[in-house]
């Protein structure tokens, strides 16, 4: 799963030939959602600085809820708890 927290984040290089993987990251893992975030990100030819880190979100959201079905479920139950 993956997490984003607060305005900025810590970014560490690995150096893959000597760490791929440890108890909770993978390399794999991370380029995997990286990827999916800018494929996601590109179609909107730019995001303003400002609301970069909501866009972020949305892409992490995605990434850890991929199953449409659950994505839409999860949804109903945000509309439920805020709309009545």
């Amino acid at each position: 799963m993956v997490r984003i927290s607060g305005e900025s984040a810590k970014h560490f290089r690995i150096n893959h030939s000597k760490l791929f993987a440890d108890s909770h990251n993978h390399i794999n893992g991370i380029e995997n959602f990286w990827n999916q975030a800018k494929r996601h990100m590109r179609k909107f030819n730019g995001i303003p600085t400002k609301h970069f880190s909501l866009f972020l979100k949305e892409c992490e959201w995605r990434f850890n809820n991929s199953n449409p079905r659950s994505q839409f479920k999860q949804l109903k139950q945000w509309v439920r708890r805020h709309m009545g």
